[in-house]
């Protein structure tokens, strides 16, 4: 369940990035401030059960490659095969943190 948060706090992590960027009423800017508590919210709930280093290192990287392919997508950000190979290395660092972790949780409960 808690890497479902973590994956809720970074899909959410878009919205609120893009609100950061684009709102210009009030009512944008009250979705932004309420997708920025629910992403935090869900960071929360997730260092209940994860290293909050894991957490933050998942999140940050996940939603930092999830923005930069929204901009390239629906924002017409310049696109370039640097920023796409870089966008990879993210991934696969966030996958390998996900991978590492995981066994390290379970040493932890193994050992309780």
């Amino acid at each position: 369940m808690a890497w479902i948060y973590v994956l809720l706090a970074a899909i959410v992590e878009i919205f609120w990035v893009i609100g950061l960027r684009y709102s210009d009423t009030a009512l944008e800017w009250a979705g932004t401030a309420v997708a920025i508590i629910i992403s935090f919210y869900a960071i929360i709930k997730a260092c209940e059960q994860l290293p909050s280093g894991t957490v933050y290192a998942v999140f940050t990287g996940s939603g930092a490659a999830a923005i930069v392919l929204v901009d390239f997508l629906f924002f017409n950000a310049e696109f370039s095969i640097m920023k796409v190979l870089f966008i990879a290395v993210i991934i696969v660092g966030v996958i390998g943190i996900k991978m590492t972790s995981e066994e390290s949780v379970q040493v932890e409960e193994e050992g309780d």
